[in-house]
């Protein structure tokens, strides 16, 4: 069966343009130490990973170059894929509650691989899960605004939060039905006690009630630090049960997993998942549903 590879953030053709990130202390982040992949992770090592994995299209999601060059990030990734044909499309970065970020997400627009935002605002009482400044960055008006201007390029917006902010997340979802969302990384489900697995299935279904709401079964070995099926398999039965496998697609979250597995040990992993689904569901999480929100 064919694949898409969506890549979420720090991923894919992954070129780290900060050198404080490259040569500086590592700073203490959600997946654990890093050191193996503070370097370029250009197409070809990727390309070479996927080997043998039925991967035939890729998505890349922005990795949070410094400050001011998102843009430049963008056209970069752009280049990269006029000059090889890979990735097939991008989500690019935004700061949504800058006052001047509709005439970015204008310029954006304009590149022919764009097909969406990411901010990341995922926000966690422990420091190094978190991302955002505060739990209710999507409720400021300003940050709102921002993200309004996506629906007029008919470009999509990466969601990532924790199950304690998913009722915002629909409320957000509910209040601009033009937008398409994409759910990232399974709702980041990192507390499986029987009340945080609550939280999060609560969580899910205030989110999937939306139609415009998607979610990228993606980065599910981020807690354990680790390729497990007990982890895995669970987790993506339940998002696609809540869902719907027309609403579901794969991620590979790479590199990052590389940090303790192999694709194709991920890929067979998750192929596993999904093995009880019929093929018509397989289909659409494996390419079908990816093929249409980025339009490749």
């Amino acid at each position: 069966m064919k694949a898409i590879a969506t890549i979420d953030g720090h991923h894919h053709i992954w070129r780290l343009n900060d050198l404080t990130w490259l040569s500086g202390p590592q700073v203490p982040r959600i997946f654990g130490p890093y050191a193996a992949i503070r370097r370029d992770y250009p197409i070809g090592e990727f390309r070479a990973d996927t080997e043998g994995c039925d991967v035939v299209k890729s998505v890349y999601v922005q990795t949070n170059w410094p400050a001011g060059q998102s843009f430049d990030e963008a056209k970069w990734v752009q280049s990269v894929s006029d000059a090889t044909g890979w990735p097939h499309a991008n989500v690019a970065h935004a700061d949504l509650a800058d006052p001047d970020c509709g005439a970015l997400i204008k310029r954006l627009a304009q590149l022919p691989a764009i097909r969406g935002i990411r901010q990341q605002i995922h926000w966690h009482e422990n420091p190094q899960y978190r991302f955002a400044s505060h739990p209710k960055a999507m409720n400021d008006a300003s940050w709102r605004r921002g993200l309004a201007h996506l629906a007029d390029h008919g470009l999509l917006f990466e969601l990532q939060l924790f199950a304690g902010q998913m009722q915002d997340g629909a409320a957000l979802a509910r209040a601009l039905p033009d937008t398409v969302f994409v759910l990232e990384h399974a709702g980041m489900l990192d507390d499986m006690s029987e009340s945080g697995w609550t939280l999060w299935r609560e969580g899910m279904t205030a989110l999937a009630a939306l139609p415009n709401v998607n979610v990228k079964l993606s980065g599910l070995g981020t807690f354990v630090h680790a390729c497990r099926s007990d982890v895995m398999g669970p987790i993506i039965r339940e998002t696609v049960d809540i869902f719907g496998a027309d609403r579901c697609l794969y991620g590979s979250n790479f590199p990052i997993e590389k940090l303790w597995t192999d694709y194709r040990t991920l890929y067979r992993t998750f192929r596993s998942a999904i093995a009880c689904l019929d093929e018509s569901a397989q289909r659409a999480i494996m390419y079908d549903t990816a093929a249409r929100l980025y339009r490749i």
